[in-house]
């Protein structure tokens, strides 16, 4: 397929470009880009402009060989590789078929304007996001550059922060960035009442509650439950050995309450995971804690494995919190994970120990026994209140 040319091109417009960006987007034979950047763009005769197909990733192959051989530019807004279409346009042809001119970021802007340090800022899009991944960076003292998807995004925020007992944060809301009809609200989120741009970022300086870390063991009470659920202790220790690294995509097998998919993804949010769970309340659940976690691109399957493992991506690691005594699950996930990947089985029963003890007898691994107990009221003292003991069978495949 041709090469690519992408543009990025700042609020200022058509006006901002510099002349040797200006000349290449009009020598090009086919522009591609949003409507409101086609629009800007003089009259040039015979030059094919398309705007984006929608839904974007489904129609862009199409489009592309659509125009191969011909000269393409790509129009972007800022610099193509924040939230934009440059990561997308490489992962399609291969870097050396893309080639990027950036404009100034709105990150870079916005930082710029508020005066912060790229090192004290975590950067969040919400562009054609779900807008709850906001709740996985809330921390006191943290600082955020939201993204906005439109001129609606921070009145969304604003009601988020507050609802999560954020309202007390400060709030800076900056539109049409480094045009000349540049704007800047700023008050608490509790008090947000303002008219955003349709271009705008929004800047945060959190005040607030400790909701919770991004090491593994949130509080159970941070789940609704059923019961099924990995408890604190034991799912810090399974996720200590199912070791989340960036990008990484876990199988939460028998999810329950969805609780180690969720802590998976909020380790880093490049983390992916997919949790399989058979029980049609327990899959609604999982949805709404995933949600309310600040992960909502939790994939959830429904479906009793190993059969509802069938096509999915391939794994890089493994949680079998139930269900490891059917009929070929622990081959099964074995034969799924790639070099390197990581299994970790719970079992509470007599009959799931004897299948992990078997399975650790054939493969190795580590296998342990945990019992947790929890100081309790009794009568006027306190004792101790033992939870059901859990085996645990970890596995690590390595490089052949």
């Amino acid at each position: 397929m041709s090469a690519v040319t992408v543009i990025g091109i700042g609020a200022d417009g058509w006006s901002g470009l510099p002349t040797a960006q200006r000349e290449r987007v009009l020598a090009a034979e086919v522009v591609l880009g949003g409507a409101r950047h086609l629009a800007m763009l003089p009259d040039v005769t015979d030059q094919v402009r398309e705007p984006w197909p929608s839904p974007l990733r489904e129609g862009l192959p199409a489009l592309l060989w659509k125009y191969d051989g011909r000269r393409v530019v790509a129009l972007a807004s800022g610099d193509p590789f924040v939230s934009g279409i440059g990561g997308t346009l490489v992962g399609l042809l291969g870097r050396s078929a893309v080639a990027v001119e950036p404009a100034v970021s709105s990150v870079a802007l916005a930082r710029a304007r508020m005066g912060w340090d790229s090192e004290s800022v975590e950067v969040i899009s919400l562009v054609g996001r779900d807008l709850h991944a906001v709740l996985r960076a809330l921390a006191p003292g943290h600082r955020l550059v939201v993204l906005s998807s439109d001129a609606g995004t921070p009145e969304q925020v604003a009601a988020l922060l507050t609802g999560a007992g954020y309202g007390a944060s400060t709030m800076t809301v900056l539109g049409d960035l480094g045009s000349r009809d540049e704007t800047r609200l700023a008050t608490t989120a509790a008090e947000w009442g303002g008219r955003a741009a349709q271009l705008n970022v929004v800047a945060l300086d959190l005040v607030g509650p400790v909701i919770g870390g991004r090491s593994a063991g949130l509080p159970d009470d941070a789940f609704e439950h059923d019961g099924q659920l990995t408890k604190r202790d034991l799912r810090a220790s399974a996720m200590a050995r199912l070791a989340p690294t960036p990008g990484a995509l876990l199988w939460d097998v028998g999810a329950g309450a969805g609780s180690v998919g969720i802590e998976w993804m909020r380790a880093d949010p490049t983390c992916r995971a997919i949790a399989v769970e058979d029980n049609p309340e327990r899959v609604a659940r999982i949805a709404r804690n995933a949600q309310a976690l600040g992960v909502p691109a939790l994939r959830v399957v429904e479906g009793r494995a190993p059969q509802a493992l069938e096509g999915l991506s391939s794994p890089d690691a493994i949680f079998i919190g139930g269900g490891a005594t059917a009929d070929g699950m622990i081959e099964n996930a074995l034969a799924a994970l790639g070099p390197d990947g990581r299994l970790v089985v719970h079992g509470v029963t007599v009959e799931t120990e004897a299948v992990i003890a078997a399975a650790h007898r054939r493969h190795g691994g580590e296998l342990t026994r945990h019992q947790v107990e929890t100081a309790a009221p009794i009568g006027t003292f306190t004792g101790w209140t033992p939870a059901r003991t859990v085996t645990q069978w970890a596995f690590a495949k390595e490089q052949s």
